[in-house]
C-alpha cells in the first residue's frame, strides 16, 4: 500500500515523502499510527553515530491501530491499539531472562532498521529503504512492526502522552526503579533533565526517596524538576559543578543522561561510600573515563550502564501506566506536540532543546 514516511537522508534532510509498505510478515503487525515520540537516539542515527543506514524511516516510540496481521499472529487482533517499544528476538538468552534490551539482536533490529534476514518492510522505486527501525520505524502514517516490542493500549489513553513511555521515559524511570533500586532513605542525583532524566527524577519520586538533586545546565529545566519531584537544583557552569556537589553530597546513588565524561567522573565522585552511578546517557566514540580501579576497591562505589534501564516493556509500561492513572506522571509537562508535517521543527526543537519531548501528531 501507498503511504507517507518521512525519510532521513544524508545531510539531515528529512522529507514526508509517498513510500510503498508491504504487507507483515511472520510476527509481524501493520499499525496505523496515531503518533510517535521523537528521541535523541533519532538524532544521532540521523547523525550517523549508530550506524544506521541512510536514507531511513526512523521514529520508535510510536503509538498506533493495528489493521492488519501477519502469518503466526495469535495474541494480538486487528484493532488492538498498541504501543511499539524497542526490538528484540525473543528467543536468546537475554530474551528468556526477561533482559530484551540487551537481546543478541539488538544492534541489528534497533540501529541497522533492517530484519535480521535483511530485508524491509517499506521500498521506494522498489529500493527497500531503511524501514525496520527499532523494529517499528514510526516516523510514518503507517508501518509494519514486529509483535515482540508491542504492548496493548486502553482506549482512553492519550496517544502523545503515551508514546514516550516507549523509550525515553521508559529508560528514565526503569533505570531508578529496576536498576538503582534506591531505598526510601536514599540521596540521589540525576545528571541532565530531558525526557530521560525528569523521568528519573518523578521514579524517584515515586519511589520515596529522601533528597533528588537534579543537575542541568538550564535553569528552566531544573526548575521543571523540582515541580516533577526534585528536592534540590544544581545549575551546572563547568567547573563549579564539583564544588556545588560537595555542598550537598555525597549520594547513594546516581543517574547519568547527559553521556558527558566530564560529568560522568563528577558524578561517580560525588557517591558515597558504596554508591552506584547508572549511565543512561549515549557517550560519543572514542572517549573514555579516567577512573582508578583503586577509586572502585577503596569506595566500594559501582559504575554501571544500561540499556532502556533494563525494562522489559511488556512488564513495565503497564506499570508506568498505572502511575499515569493514578497522576504521579505527568507526562504533559514533558510533551509538546506537533503535526506530522512539522517533523522538521519538532527536530530542530529538541536538538537545540527548545522543548524536552516532541511528539508528532499523524
Amino acid at each position: 500500500m501507498k503511504i507517507q514516511a518521512a525519510v532521513a537522508r544524508a545531510g539531515a534532510i528529512v522529507d514526508i515523502e509517498t513510500c510503498e509498505l508491504l504487507p507483515p510478515g511472520i510476527g509481524e503487525v501493520q499499525v496505523k499510527l496515531e503518533a510517535c515520540g521523537i528521541c535523541h537516539t533519532d538524532l544521532l542515527a540521523m547523525g550517523g553515530q549508530l550506524g544506521t543506514p541512510l536514507p531511513a524511516v526512523l521514529g520508535h516510540e510510536g503509538v498506533g491501530v493495528i489493521e492488519a496481521l501477519g502469518p503466526g499472529v495469535e495474541e494480538f487482533s486487528v484493532g488492538d491499539r498498541v504501543l511499539m517499544s524497542f526490538g528484540a528476538c525473543g528467543h536468546c538468552g537475554a530474551c528468556n531472562s526477561a533482559m530484551p534490551a540487551y537481546c543478541d539482536a539488538a544492534l541489528g533490529l534497533n540501529f541497522v532498521g533492517r530484519r535480521l534476514d535483511g530485508s524491509a518492510p517499506m521500498l521506494q522505486g522498489r529500493q527497500p529503504l531503511t524501514s525496520h527501525f527499532f523494529a517499528q520505524s514510526s516516523f510514518a502514517t503507517h508501518t509494519v512492526a514486529s509483535t515482540r516490542n508491542l504492548v496493548k493500549l486502553d482506549s482512553d489513553l492519550p496517544s502523545a502522552l503515551i508514546a514516550p513511555l516507549a523509550c525515553g521515559v521508559q529508560t528514565g524511570m526503569s533505570a531508578v526503579l529496576n536498576v538503582l533500586d534506591p531505598a526510601v532513605s536514599n540521596r540521589v542525583a540525576v545528571f541532565g533533565c530531558g525526557t530521560v532524566g525528569l523521568a528519573a527524577i518523578m521514579a524517584a519520586s515515586i519511589a520515596g526517596c529522601s533528597e533528588i538533586v537534579a543537575v542541568d545546565i538550564k535553569p528552566k529545566r531544573t526548575e521543571l524538576a523540582l515541580r516533577l519531584g526534585a528536592t534540590a537544583q544544581v545549575v551546572s557552569r563547568g567547573d563549579s559543578l564539583a564544588d556545588a556537589l560537595k555542598t550537598i553530597g555525597p549520594f547513594d546513588g546516581a543517574v547519568d543522561c547527559t553521556g558527558s565524561i566530564p560529568v560522568i567522573e563528577t558524578a561517580f565522585r560525588a557517591l558515597g561510600r558504596r554508591g552506584q552511578l547508572v549511565c543512561a546517557g549515549v557517550s560519543p566514540p572514542g572517549r573514555n573515563l579516567s577512573i582508578s580501579p583503586r577509586e572502585l576497591v577503596f569506595s566500594g562505589r559501582t559504575l554501571r550502564g544500561t540499556v532502556e534501564g533494563d525494562a522489559d516493556p511488556r512488564e513495565f509500561v503497564p506499570q508506568m501506566i498505572n502511575y499515569f492513572r493514578a497522576g504521579r506522571l505527568p507526562l504533559d509537562q514533558l510533551v509538546t506536540t506537533y503535526k506530522f508535517c512539522e517533523i522538521n521543527q519538532a527536530l530542530a526543537d529538541l536538538s537545540s532543546g527548545a522543548v524536552i519531548k516532541p511528539v508528532l501528531v499523524m
